[in-house]
């Protein structure tokens, strides 16, 4: 998929730049032609000579050549690349090109880039946490830059937490992905549900779980980037997708889940039940903040919210594809087969809170995938990025027969 492509690639002053080295072979082996542009503290941790070795093409640092006067245009960069990747960007590079700060050629060049941008952060834990980097991601993404999102794992500072580069293999994959010409959902509308459901006690406090949406946003760039239209109904979260075509609808509630859900639902091809829906609800949410200066302890009478899996199951025409999701403690596999019978399923996705890594908030999963004659396949522990490629190709090769 990269064979012909011409591949800008910003390296930043961070310890994870020496990855740049791996990633620029993989790139060449793939038949890309890749010119460096580097930010002088990215010189300090790898050097110039190491990178054009590998490129074939003298590194850019600065604006022009002290000796000679050559100007390096970066308009002319950004004009000759088929993507930018930055890796690793730094927190710095990061704020820099948020907020549009050209004092170096590589932000200058990302300016200038019409092509599109890919950008994996590399920080310690603490920085890539701080609200300004946040910020600064989330202002990246809004501008249609691909974010690739850094990994979990031992840093630099020997601390352990989200800041890792993603390795050059999957950042690699990402580009390959973007590049593919094969688009197997292309034309095809996909519906998820994501995240978690709120159910009002009162103005202030709710019922609901741990669910962080992570999955489901992740199964809806996947689909995204097989081509489909993505309808993405979404519970709270803090979360946004890194595809920019993924239309999301906000919802809170179960009800209002199960009401959005059965109005996409019938102009779909396939749904995906992804979200982690409170199962019961306040029967009398108050109007008013309940008062604890009272001697009475307020009784909540709960009611059973609507099985939005089980209600599509039941809409569910010929040609449509119908997924769920199983979160199980205890006898998973067995709770996992009968909800696929009684809500007319052609797959589940089974996932227990007892696996190390996986559930809720994590960045990792492990999934079993269940089709109806009770074949099966269970995944090993994998960046839910990972989890949620594997799923949507059995998916589709399910919507396919």
């Amino acid at each position: 998929m990269l064979k012909g492509k011409h591949i800008v690639l910003g390296i930043t002053g961070g310890i994870a730049a020496y990855k740049s080295a791996t990633l620029i072979r993989l790139l060449v082996k793939r038949g890309a032609e890749v010119q460096v542009v580097i930010t002088p503290s990215g010189k300090e941790f790898i050097t110039p000579v190491t990178l054009s070795a590998l490129t074939g093409k003298p590194v850019i640092c600065d604006f022009f050549t002290a000796n000679t006067g050559q100007w390096n245009s970066h308009v002319d960069i950004g004009l000759w690349a088929d993507a930018m990747v930055i890796a690793p960007a730094t927190a710095c590079t990061i704020g820099k090109m948020a907020n549009g700060i050209a004092d170096n050629m590589l932000v200058t060049t990302y300016l200038s880039a019409k092509a599109p941008v890919f950008v994996a952060p590399a920080m310690d834990l603490d920085m890539m946490a701080h609200p300004s980097t946040t910020r600064n991601i989330e202002t990246l993404r809004s501008y249609g830059n691909h974010i690739i999102e850094p990994a979990s794992g031992e840093l630099a500072s020997h601390l352990i937490g989200k800041g890792r580069m993603e390795e050059p293999e999957k950042i690699v994959e990402v580009l390959e992905q973007f590049f593919a010409t094969d688009k197997p959902l292309a034309g095809k509308k996909v519906l998820l549900t994501a995240g978690p459901t709120y159910e009002r006690i009162d103005p202030v406090r709710f019922i609901g779980n741990f669910s962080t949406g992570k999955m489901g946003y992740a199964l809806a760039d996947a689909a995204a980037r097989m081509g489909a239209e993505v309808t993405l109904i979404s519970g709270p979260v803090a979360i946004k997708p890194n595809e920019r075509t993924v239309e999301v609808v906000n919802v809170e509630s179960a009800c209002q889940m199960r009401d959005a859900a059965v109005e996409h639902f019938p102009g779909s091809d396939i749904a995906i039940m992804c979200a982690a829906v409170a199962d019961y609800a306040p029967a009398d949410p108050h109007d008013h903040k309940i008062k604890r200066e009272t001697d009475e302890i307020p009784t909540i009478r709960l009611v059973k919210n609507p099985d939005i899996a089980a209600t599509l199951g039941q809409m569910k025409r010929e040609g449509q594809t119908l997924v769920g999701f199983a979160l199980e403690t205890d006898n998973g596999k067995a709770n996992a087969e009968r909800k696929i019978r009684s809500k007319n399923l052609d797959m589940i996705v089974l996932n227990s809170l007892s696996d190390p890594g996986a559930g809720f908030g994590t960045d990792t999963n492990i999934v079993t995938m269940i089709q109806p004659d009770g074949e099966s396949k269970t995944l090993p522990l994998m960046q839910k990025t990972e989890v949620a490629r594997e799923i949507m190709q059995a998916i589709t090769e399910i919507h396919k027969s």
